[in-house]
């Protein structure tokens, strides 16, 4: 399952070049359900993975979302809350994107309880064997709300991959989950082992509370240290939009947890999906042709612990 607490409406401007400070004519407008665990959740259900979504939407954005994800045929389970479900606007030219967040609606504390009561009622009847925690939390929500939730899904048996920034993260290791997966930009912000050099930083994560660590370097691939070892995966040269990537490989990690593959075949099916992303149109999306072929160009070699 995936769970998204701060769920958005994708709107993808492609233009040819923007202007800070000008006007800006936009080539195509593309509009999708977003936010990470949405993305990880239709990534999964593209690889015919059973998954189900929840989390928190509102307003008129939020049934485009839920409109949006009926289409693609993901089963949904989500809490309706009064305010406005926020949106995403990438602004994606050729060779550089930007991405302008909202910072999503304000969440009651009664709307938070309605959430958690749903999501123990999700834990018992799913028949999950992985749930996914990912994204920035809304306005309202508890800076733990990751802990409390991956300490709910360890109390069912449910492992819990985590994918967070700032305090959300820093909290939510408290959880102890079997995959942590920040970027290296999110690592840094931790702090833990300050200064650092990368792979004494990820086992820091671990000595916090997860179970294995894996950091994201975008087009240098990934770096993880797990209880079997620590490697580095790179991906060959691909080029295109990033957004989603990341999603991707969280989705390729829970698949891997899931269906307890080693580590080794973990890391490249997780880099070769997210480098398949990078070259399909839109977050949560990929050609299957590009992700079999980039499947064996992946590199893989084991790294030294400090």
């Amino acid at each position: 399952m995936t769970v998204t607490l701060n769920a958005a409406l994708d709107v993808t401007y492609e233009l040819g070049r923007v202007t800070i400070g000008d006007t800006n004519r936009v080539d195509r407008v593309r509009e999708c359900p977003g936010g990470k665990g949405l993305n990880v959740a239709r990534t999964l259900d593209a690889l015919g993975e059973p998954v189900l979504a929840c989390g928190l939407l509102g307003g008129r954005t939020g049934e485009v979302i839920r409109t949006g994800l009926a289409a693609t045929g993901v089963r949904t389970v989500f809490t309706t809350i009064r305010g406005e479900s926020r949106r995403t606007v990438v602004l994606a030219e050729p060779g550089r994107t930007t991405v302008v967040n909202e910072p999503g609606p304000t969440v009651t504390s009664d709307e938070w309880q309605a959430f958690r009561a749903g999501f123990a009622e999700i834990l018992a009847t799913s028949g999950a064997g992985v749930a996914v925690l990912s994204g920035s939390l809304p306005p309202g929500v508890p800076v733990d709300a990751y802990a409390e939730l991956g300490r709910a899904c360890a109390a069912a048996g449910i492992r819990v991959v985590l994918d967070a920034d700032g305090e959300p993260l820093r909290h939510g290791l408290a959880g102890r989950p079997a995959v942590v997966k920040p970027n290296v930009d999110e690592l840094a912000r931790l702090r833990l082992g300050d200064g650092a050099p990368l792979l004494a930083a990820a086992q820091a994560v671990r000595a916090a509370g997860a179970t294995a660590v894996v950091v994201s370097r975008g087009p240098d691939g990934l770096v993880a240290v797990t209880p079997d070892g620590a490697w580095a995966a790179v991906p060959p040269v691909v080029t295109g939009n990033p957004t989603g990537a990341g999603d991707a490989l969280v989705a390729a990690l829970a698949r891997g947890l899931a269906h307890g593959s080693a580590w080794p075949d973990r890391l490249r099916d997780g880099v070769a999906l997210s480098a398949a992303t990078v070259q399909a149109e839109g977050a949560g999306s990929f050609d299957m042709s590009t992700y079999r072929a980039l499947l064996p160009r992946i590199e893989l070699s084991p790294l030294t612990l400090p």
